[in-house]
């Protein structure tokens, strides 16, 4: 009797005792307030002896918003061993095994997950996501078509539009987002999405279209304002480009591409000390991104210092090496620092990479200041080649080129064809073959495929 007293039976569990906090820790859960939530979390756990599943799940859901994705894990494998059947935490280990960066033993657990459940769209886009990450992109392509038929959701179509994205075929992308809009007409992230895509294949008009009316939902949106504003600094109307870029300064201070657009802004209106300030604050930022050094590079070699200048075009190609008029341009600046030689390899290796009159005009005149002239008219002769296979609207477009054309010929006693009459548009972008680069707008941004069409200075859109 005595021992019976001293150590009573215990009383066999019931169902409920294991759920009883469950309405408390989901009220605290949902109003975030987490230590609370974790405190009748604790006292549940111990009540139970660690067997009671909803607050296990819970606190695993806490800790990994909390950044304890490896504790999280650790819980969420707990519950789903008190519950194997629950489809639930199955996802939720997938889930942490994808943040931690584990996509096949995540992809595993999905189609555990698969096996046991119904079909889930929620299963289909993070497989999806994970063969994303793991690089098998028509995989990826699969089961993001596979969750969108179940049930469709912008955030599938966003993912199986940047798969397209980074496979190179824009029309595809594109035609997924203009399918995903016909569902949600007014998701201000899928109007720039199409805009900036339509951007990079040169579409300025479309792409201007898609991202006023992106701006039009949320007027705010610092990416679509930087993308907005390229466009305008693109037909040389630096002073709204400015407006727009202000608007996006308050919301992200600290872009460095915005700085650099900024700043070629004040290059296009000639104020350079304007623009050497906020391209340096824009390398500063972010000291990696090629097309930072590269401006600056020009800024530089059109105030005449031609040192720095000879600095960033390096680092510019250092960064990007398949980039020619980076090579172009380092060699206009060693031809000032009397460096002909060396001048004349950065011109070959422009040239072998892509071929461009413009090229061939500068090397023409590098050539002929030089005393070169036989290799000048040779190279004159490439560049008259290149020039005529022009339509007559690009012909016309840079005054300057054609006054330089000119000059040269007459220096080597050659002869040329008369110049086209101007062309009622707009001046675009061209290099002058014998002085500074003078800019007066924006290139389509090179990292999204269009930068290398002309040799000026440049902008970029994220």
């Amino acid at each position: 009797m005595a021992g019976a007293a001293a150590a009573p039976m215990q009383q066999p569990l019931v169902a409920g005792v294991h759920e009883k906090r469950n309405w408390l820790v989901h009220m605290l859960y949902v109003r975030q307030e987490y230590e609370t939530c974790l405190a009748v979390i604790e006292e549940a756990l111990m009540e139970s002896r660690g067997m009671s599943e909803y607050p296990m799940y819970v606190k695993a859901l806490i800790k990994r918003q909390h950044g304890a994705i490896l504790e999280s894990l650790q819980l969420f494998q707990a519950a789903t061993c008190l519950n194997p059947q629950n489809v639930c935490n199955l996802k939720q280990v997938g889930r942490s095994l994808y943040l931690l960066g584990r996509h096949k033993a995540a992809i595993d657990v999905y189609d555990e997950a698969q096996r046991i459940g119904v079909e889930d769209w929620e299963i289909w886009h993070n497989k999806g996501l994970c063969w994303l990450y793991l690089k098998q992109y028509d995989s990826a392509i699969e089961a993001l078509k596979h969750a969108n038929a179940i049930q469709r959701h912008d955030a599938t179509y966003i993912q199986l539009g940047k798969v397209y994205t980074l496979q190179e075929d824009y029309r595809t992308a594109i035609e997924v987002y203009l399918e995903a809009l016909e569902f949600s007409p007014e998701n201000p992230e899928l109007l720039t999405t199409v805009g900036l895509l339509y951007l990079r294949l040169g579409e300025n008009y479309k792409a201007f279209d898609f991202l006023g009316n992106s701006l039009t939902h949320d007027p705010k949106n610092p990416k679509t304002i930087l993308a907005a504003g390229s466009i305008i600094q693109d037909h040389s109307d630096m002073d709204v480009a400015l407006v727009k870029y202000r608007i996006a300064a308050v919301q992200t201070p600290n872009s460095a591409q915005l700085w650099n657009n900024i700043g070629m802004c004040f290059f296009g209106k000639q104020r350079y000390v304007a623009s050497i300030a906020c391209l340096k604050r824009a390398l500063y930022l972010d000291p990696f991104e090629w097309i930072i050094s590269y401006n600056l590079g020009l800024v530089h070699l059109n105030t005449g210092q031609y040192a720095s200048a000879f600095h960033y075009f390096s680092t510019s190609i250092n960064l990007k090496p398949d980039f020619p008029s980076s090579y172009m341009y380092l060699a206009v600046t060693l031809n000032r620092l009397d460096d002909f030689e060396n001048a004349c390899a950065a011109y070959e290796k422009a040239i072998e990479m892509e071929e461009d009159h413009l090229f061939e005009l500068n090397y023409a005149v590098t050539l002929a200041l030089n005393d070169d002239l036989d290799r000048a008219r040779q190279h004159y002769a490439e560049f008259d080649a290149l020039f005529h296979k022009l339509d007559d609207e690009a012909k016309s477009t840079d005054p300057e080129m054609l006054e330089q054309r000119r000059l040269l010929a007459e220096a080597l006693g050659v002869a040329i064809s008369p110049p086209p009459a101007p062309a009622p548009a707009p001046p675009a972008l061209a290099l002058d073959a014998a002085t500074e680069p003078q800019s007066t707008g924006l290139n389509p941004p090179p990292d999204l495929g269009g930068g290398e069409s002309a040799p000026d200075a440049a902008t970029q859109d994220f």
